[in-house]
């Protein structure tokens, strides 16, 4: 069931509360700020942990920027952390957001057991939690924001069996970290498209713990090798671990000809798209994320219901989480310039030196 469906014009009126709300604060009789209509008062603000720099660059990259451009767009003090990959930074920053006095508290967890603690905490100091990109199993949050991720799996599979077309093949899939519940959806998603497609089969596949770059190149060699070196397609489940795959496929005189999959829409992974050694990526609009994710704070800061597509399912505690699901888009060589125009990546970044020809042949310009 949708929960608290409302209009876009609630979520600018939320936004230009909160704003009036700030102002209030200074007035002359020091009463504080008050929202009136269905919001109550607004104080604190707004916290957001993103998880590492290394799992992929959209975080900094992307998330940050327009997570704060977000912000600042409603007139909501946001505090912005990345806990560089370390669970327990990720606990110390928690901590010292709810002592200076965050109302909403939105993390990408790290790991479920850490991420739960952590709204645990959140919410005996009665802090708002939001799931920010990634579900917490067995949390509490009170709602989760992020893309479809079994679509994006989805995306995937259908990406790579286009690439593939009809004729047997033997697939590698390298798979994102255990502990992130969203390579699961994946995983599940790419499956779910390639499975029933008897000319394929699996040779070989394995998580890549933490989502590491340098590990997925070592693990993409053992199962090529593994393999026998029988390898026509890979399906990464995004452009950093692909990435790793194609320096292994370079070596050994097999990139371009092995179709490689990813996600983030990355400068790199559009790049090798361009130069025909990737297939195809998954691109998540981190602007249309971040407006959703602010969207769902300023609710909650205002005592509000924010608007919903569903709910999510989490397989730890059986509970339903309300959730903002956004849809992917699968990104080709026929629409790279698509990620360009929505501005994900600038033109100057994609384009750059030898790219810039292999822009123009496809139709991208300044």
């Amino acid at each position: 069931m949708v929960k608290g469906k409302r209009s876009a014009l609630v979520a600018v009126g939320l936004g230009l509360a909160l704003s009036l709300a700030a102002c209030g604060e200074d007035d002359s009789n020091g009463s504080g700020s008050d929202t009136g209509g269905d919001g109550g008062d607004v104080q604190g603000k707004i916290g957001v942990i993103l998880p590492d720099t290394e799992s992929s660059v959209r975080w900094e990259s992307a998330d940050r920027p327009a997570i704060q451009a977000a912000c600042d767009e409603a007139g909501v003090e946001c505090d912005i952390q990345n806990a560089e990959g370390d669970a327990e930074r990720m606990t110390q920053i928690a901590d010292t957001m709810i002592g200076d006095g965050v109302t909403v508290l939105a993390i990408v967890n790290l790991d479920s057991a850490s991420g739960a603690a952590i709204q645990e905490k959140a919410a005996s100091a009665g802090v708002a939690t939001i799931d920010y990109d990634r579900l917490t199993l067995g949390g509490s949050a009170e709602y989760y924001v992020s893309f479809d991720n079994v679509k994006v799996g989805e995306l995937q599979g259908q990406g790579l069996a286009d690439c593939l077309g009809d004729k047997p093949a033997n697939i590698v899939y390298l798979n994102g970290s255990p502990t992130d519940n969203n390579a699961t959806l994946f995983a599940e998603g790419a499956h779910s498209v390639l499975d029933p497609m008897t000319q394929y089969k699996v040779v070989g596949e394995q998580a890549v713990p933490d989502w590491d770059n340098e590990e997925a190149a070592v693990i993409f060699e053992q199962l090529y090798t593994a393999a026998g070196g029988k390898v026509d397609g890979v399906l990464a489940a995004n452009d950093g671990l692909g990435g790793a795959a194609i320096s292994i496929l370079e070596g050994k005189g097999q990139a371009g000809k092995v179709p490689v999959t990813g996600q983030d829409a990355t400068v790199e992974g559009l790049q090798n798209i361009l130069a025909g050694t990737q297939c195809m990526t998954v691109y998540k609009s981190a602007t249309q994320e971040a407006n959703a994710l602010a969207e769902v704070a300023i609710a909650l800061a205002t005592g509000g219901e924010a608007e919903t597509t569903g709910t999510t399912a989490d397989s730890e505690s059986g509970r339903e989480v309300p959730s903002i699901l956004l849809e992917p888009q699968s990104i080709t060589a026929e629409n790279v310039g698509d990620v360009i125009a929505d501005g994900g990546q600038t033109y100057e970044d994609v384009c750059a030196g030898e790219y810039e020809q292999m822009c123009a042949d496809a139709g991208i310009t300044p």
